[in-house]
């Protein structure tokens, strides 16, 4: 071998030791070795909603090949689903997947992370966080609370829930004790409505079994399914008008959050992204079969009255401009997403709406 070859090769089997000597710390900087905790509002039964903190865990876990690991616990387990936020808040927890409506009786404001009254639908609701004001003005009020949130999760227009009786008028609902959530409790309360909100998940069938409420809402056919509410009440009305498109968020520590190399924030944004689409995926293709298993076991499908849908739309107009004098955050988020909302809906009504009432002629129609 001549000399000029020796020391050529030499050469670069020395640059290469060197590069791997400084790739080791280098990657060892960039993705480091981090364990969080992260509490889910919901049971692991419910595999569609719960799925999402999984979704999360694992994307983040495959993006940093192992070095960031996020441990999923489900409702109870470390912390009760309907304190998650505070537990984010106080750091007593990483992050939390949940939904952020549970947590309105601090401050209604955030209602509007989850889903309003009335407000928009799961693409509309992905348009304005992502695309509009949504993620920028939630966080500015999350921030006050300790906590950034990301949506993680949509269930898609919710259906209105499980009746023991039949709902024609708006007198059928006066003294009704139903178990339901967010601000839709303070919407029905105005039309004569008892709303019983401090019914977690886990107590709904226990509650309408035993007769502590009339009437119980909780997502739709695949999770009531699997909660086995078709047992107890056998009118099951929609839509849920109160839940549009709700959004579940993960919520985290801000201090924590802000403490990540800003790789694994970028990641972290990537997969709640893909739990929020992904969890709609799911249940757009679980609800379907669900709906029809559930009408086989005897259940009768309703929908709301236009005198029902009218009264809670105008007492839902009636809730927010009430909040609006007394809370700049509320007021705020809430009417940006009302511009947006008004905007949208005449782009809707000539696309979605257009083609998906033709297609829906031809399901009906027998020619699908």
């Amino acid at each position: 071998m001549d000399r000029r070859s020796f020391i050529r090769r030499a050469g670069t089997v020395g640059a290469g030791a060197a590069a791997s000597a400084l790739a080791s710390p280098a990657v060892a900087q960039e993705y480091p070795k981090i364990t969080w905790k992260m509490t889910s509002s919901f049971p692991k039964s419910l595999d569609t909603i719960y799925g999402g903190a999984e979704d999360i865990a694992a994307h983040v876990s495959d993006a940093t090949n192992g070095n960031f690991v996020i441990q999923t616990y489900e409702a109870g387990e470390i912390v009760p689903g309907v304190q998650a936020a505070d537990a984010v808040s106080a750091g007593a927890v990483d992050a939390a997947h949940t939904c952020s409506y549970y947590f309105w009786q601090k401050d209604p404001t955030y209602a509007i992370g989850t889903a309003l009254p009335f407000g928009l639908n799961a693409r509309l609701t992905n348009a304005w966080f992502y695309q509009g004001n949504g993620n920028k003005l939630m966080n500015e009020f999350y921030a006050t609370q300790g906590i950034l949130g990301l949506p993680a999760g949509n269930t898609g227009a919710q259906m209105g829930g499980w009746f023991r009786k039949e709902i024609n008028t708006l007198d059928d609902l006066k003294g009704l004790k139903m178990r339901i959530a967010g601000l839709a409790g303070k919407v029905i309360e105005k039309i004569g409505v008892a709303p019983q909100q401090d019914i977690p998940v886990n107590g709904v069938y226990d509650a309408l079994n035993k007769g502590t409420v009339d009437a119980a809402e909780w997502v739709g056919p695949y999770d009531d399914l699997k909660l086995g509410l078709q047992k107890i009440a056998k009118y099951y009305y929609y839509p849920g008008w109160w839940e549009g498109g709700a959004v579940v968020h993960a919520f985290f520590n801000l201090e924590k959050w802000n403490a990540l190399p800003k790789s694994y924030q970028a990641i972290l944004g990537d997969a709640c992204a893909f739990a929020n689409t992904n969890m709609l995926a799911k249940y757009d293709v679980k609800n379907p079969q669900a709906l029809k298993d559930i009408v086989q076991q005897g259940v009768t499908l309703r929908p709301f009255s236009q005198e029902i849908m009218e009264a809670c739309f105008q007492a839902a107009s009636a809730l927010y401009a009430d909040l609006s004098k007394s809370n700049d955050y509320f007021k705020r988020i809430y009417e940006d997403q009302v511009a947006y909302k008004k905007d949208a809906y005449l782009w809707m009504q000539l696309s979605e709406y257009t083609f998906d009432t033709f297609m829906m002629i031809q399901q009906r129609a027998g020619k699908l």
